[in-house]
């Protein structure tokens, strides 16, 4: 595991793909910064954050052990070793939103952004970027938002909080070469947002429907049991959960 700390970045993703392209990275390399100049969530979004206040991070990991269908199950690591290291610092009534944001009861702690490098369709490599609010207490007009210091009255180390992840990415990762899928799939859902329980979805065309989360499925998509008892499966393109 190497670390690499710096004062400001347009973009940690950007920073590690950079240095990827120039040399041989060893497994588990991480980039972070006190700020962001150009930080960048799930589809284009933008994110911001006060400088030293977060944890902004990227982690490359070598990931040509895992076929290319497989690549969702890139996120359920990453989103259980998150949920798993916010446990040990005592964040209350945390899930799992679709595909990989971490909330604590309806509030949006993290965001996740992963960037595969594929080598002749295969998976050779990913970098994992993600963006937790920490320290931070004011959010403006982001009323989803929430940090880990607003929902505990706790100030973090943040160094603290970033060992605590690796260990439990690499906890994860170890069970991902293994095989052990139908644990991941499982464990996952059992933290999925708003599963099971009536849910609005907004589709690309801005159309409001109503329907249940049922499961992710081996891809990635969402399946939803829509009002006419049809099951569905969405793209993340394709449809937007309201809340």
């Amino acid at each position: 595991m190497h670390i690499i700390k710096l004062n400001a970045t347009d973009s940690t993703n950007s920073y590690l793909r950079q240095l990827s392209n120039s040399k041989t990275l060893e497994d588990y390399t991480v980039v972070v910064t006190d700020f962001q100049e150009a930080g960048r969530g799930q589809m284009g979004t933008v994110w911001k954050s006060e400088s030293g206040k977060n944890l902004m991070f990227s982690v490359f990991k070598d990931i040509s052990f895992l076929d290319v269908t497989s690549n969702f199950y890139i996120s359920r690591v990453v989103s259980l070793a998150l949920v798993k290291t916010l446990q040990q610092f005592y964040v209350p009534k945390l899930s799992i939103k679709w595909p990989n944001d971490i909330l604590s009861e309806n509030n949006k702690i993290c965001g996740v952004l992963i960037e595969n490098i594929l080598k002749v369709d295969s998976l050779k490599s990913t970098i994992i970027g993600i963006g937790l609010n920490v320290n931070q207490t004011d959010f403006g007009d982001l009323t989803r938002a929430s940090s880990l210091k607003l929902l505990t009255g706790t100030h973090f180390n943040l160094d603290e909080i970033l060992l605590n992840f690796l260990n439990n990415l690499q906890y994860y990762f170890e069970k991902l070469e293994k095989q052990q899928l139908k644990m991941l799939k499982r464990d996952y859902e059992n933290y999925l947002f708003r599963k099971d329980k009536p849910s609005t979805f907004q589709d690309v065309e801005g159309n409001l429907f109503s329907g249940y989360i049922k499961q992710v499925t081996e891809s990635g998509c969402l399946q939803v049991l829509l009002e006419d008892e049809k099951i569905a499966n969405f793209d993340l393109k394709e449809i937007t959960l309201l809340y």
